[in-house]
């Protein structure tokens, strides 16, 4: 299996480069991610060409959202309040949670300004396309007396707006963009959310008397199968249990979030400030980012805004075409809260927890599963980039330091070169004076083994190590509460595995929408199978590989939605002036 996973991880890698690689060249050795200028480009374009509407129409968003002008006659299956809920259960969650970890191990404190940029711009493009998807949607009442089937009243998403408002000759990209769409869902809205839950539960293996790689085998399975319950079976109940528990347990992170920084008030301001300095002036990086790489902190940054608020997916849409209005620009309004809601404010309070309490780039005691999936063979080059490299046969240990000179790749943790080696540690490793005997012998790359002068063959080993996605936010947690308690890292576990399994099931209902676009109704029960199927693998990949191939996803499906969106912005534009001039709202008042 170990094989199987570092191939595909090469292929991964590989796709990466490729999708988030093709860029325009700056002048300065580095170039700008085509992905990255269409997303900030389109973003930055529609906030301009709508008279930034993100700002003007904020509260009005509000006011629409709270029910004052809803009409539950007009066309639709659910009010605008729960078209934002149902839309948000499917972006808050692990992108928030391990998302933002990723983006600071990666990037450094200043990815998070870009995720900022991301989601104040994401805010113009969710209006654009959810306004578009609204009239262009199909609606089509069912059954007798208007009776709703399950399927619902209502269908839309890009791929409806690009074929009805692009016409024909467009249906080739209106068919592209549900495919991309589709493959997101198992991927972006479903293995990433199954890998989160698992490495997370993988540190209470010991809890068990289980290996790690086993603990994660039994979680997969285990959320799996719930999963496979609601989308395949038909449960309801728990789906409804769910939409009550998650939004509770998101409160609870949340307070949980600012209490750490009102414990760790003295060190906010410095924290905001590193963040806007590093933005553009990267003095650090954990895993990716050198001195200077200006592009890389960037790239983090709105790779992982872009997987937390969705703008410029076209995956939202689906969810608000089910809003009961006939205005499509008051969906729209509301649809522009979801970033603010999403990345601006809970992304927000979990990196400013991450930067303040100092577990971005702090090693911690960790165990060290020398032929696991965490593990990596790493060298830093002159640019500062700790790049993956071929390792030596066999690396000596002295006492515990590898004997390596510079230049030449080291076992690395979570894409972090790890400086020390014990056999054994005392009690739970909380801190480096739990490390007991130093490891003396030969680190043999190629079987994963670690072999002691005395012969004695071993397939862990501890050591100082970083962090990285849900566990980094759960260290932060776990520091940041604890003159309160040792209980503040179970609220990220019950938080990830509560906004993971609602995730998922809400993103399998973007992609069964897909499938009907594209197959009809028949296809949905496959469809909904290997959904289950792919959340399992997901579930035990590893975390790196499975959020990479999330990337590729994310770098596609944006492509054909955005160029369908800018093309049709006169269209928008007509729509929203439409709507405003005529304070068409007033009409519900009553």
């Amino acid at each position: 299996m170990s094989m199987f996973f570092d191939a595909l991880g090469d292929v991964v890698n590989f796709l990466v480069d490729f999708v988030w690689g093709i860029g325009i060249p700056t002048g300065t050795g580095n170039d700008i991610p085509v992905v990255v200028l269409l997303l900030l480009g389109a973003g930055l374009y529609l906030t301009l060409r709508l008279g930034f509407v993100q700002f003007r129409r904020l509260a009005h968003g509000f006011s629409v959202t709270t029910g004052m002008y809803d009409d539950p006659d007009e066309p639709g299956d659910i009010p605008h309040f729960q078209a934002l809920t149902t839309a948000l259960s499917a972006t808050v969650g692990i992108g928030n949670i391990a998302g933002v970890a990723l983006a600071v191990h990666y990037g450094g404190p200043g990815a998070l300004l870009w995720m900022w940029v991301t989601a104040v711009l994401g805010m113009a493009t969710k209006f654009s396309e959810v306004t578009l998807a609204q009239h262009y949607r199909d609606v089509e009442l069912a059954g007798e007396d208007n009776e709703p089937s399950w399927l619902g009243t209502v269908a839309g998403g890009p791929m409806y707006y690009i074929e009805k408002g692009l016409g024909s000759n467009w249906t080739w990209m209106a068919v592209l963009s549900a495919v991309l769409l589709g493959i997101t869902s198992f991927l972006t809205g479903n293995a990433n959310q199954a890998n989160t839950v698992t490495d997370t539960l993988e540190s209470y293996s010991g809890l068990f008397g289980l290996e790690p790689s086993v603990m994660s085998v039994i979680v997969a399975a285990v959320v799996a199968g719930v999963i496979a319950v609601v989308i395949i079976g038909g449960v309801t109940r728990i789906g409804r249990v769910t939409s009550i528990v998650a939004p509770v347990m998101a409160a609870i992170y949340v307070l949980g979030g600012l209490t750490i920084l009102a414990l760790n008030a003295s060190a906010v301001p410095g924290a905001v400030a590193r963040i806007f300095t590093e933005a553009f002036n990267p003095q650090s990086g954990v895993a990716g980012t050198g001195a200077g790489i200006f592009l890389l902190t960037m790239i983090y940054g709105v790779q992982r805004g872009l997987f937390s608020n969705e703008a410029g997916m076209g995956s939202a849409p689906i969810a608000h075409s089910a809003a009961q209005t006939d205005e499509p620009v008051s969906e729209g309004v509301v649809a522009l809260l979801e970033p603010l809601i999403d990345t601006i404010i809970v992304c927000t309070i979990t990196g400013l927890a991450i930067v303040v309490t100092g577990v971005w780039d702090d090693a911690v005691p960790t165990r060290l599963d020398l032929d696991g999936g965490a593990h990596s063979y790493r060298v830093e080059d002159e640019g500062g980039i700790i790049a993956d490299e071929e390792p030596p046969t066999e690396i000596q240990i002295v006492d515990g330091v590898p004997q390596i000179e510079k230049g030449t790749p080291e076992f690395a943790w979570n894409q972090a070169v790890v400086d020390s080696f014990f056999v054994d540690c005392a009690g739970d490793c909380e801190d480096r004076s739990d490390f007991r005997t130093p490891f003396t012998g030969t680190l043999d790359t190629e079987r994963g083994v670690a072999v002691s002068e005395e012969g004695t063959e071993y397939t862990t080993l501890y050591g100082p190590a970083v962090e990285t996605g849900a566990p980094l936010t759960q260290l932060a947690f776990a520091r940041g509460l604890a003159p309160l308690g040792d209980w503040g890292g179970l609220i990220v576990v019950f938080s990830v595995l509560l906004f993971a399994i609602s995730t998922s099931i809400s993103w399998s209902y973007y992609g069964d929408r897909c499938a009907i676009y594209l197959f009809g109704e028949g296809a949905v029960l496959p469809y909904k199978v290997a959904f289950v199927a792919i959340n399992f693998l997901g579930g035990i990949a590893p975390l790196a590989t499975v959020w990479a191939i999330g990337d590729i996803a994310l770098g596609l499906v944006i492509i054909p939605n955005l160029v369908a969106v800018v093309l049709l912005s006169g269209k928008l534009k007509e729509l929203t002036d439409g709507y405003f001039d005529r304070e068409a709202w007033l009409d519900n008042v009553e």
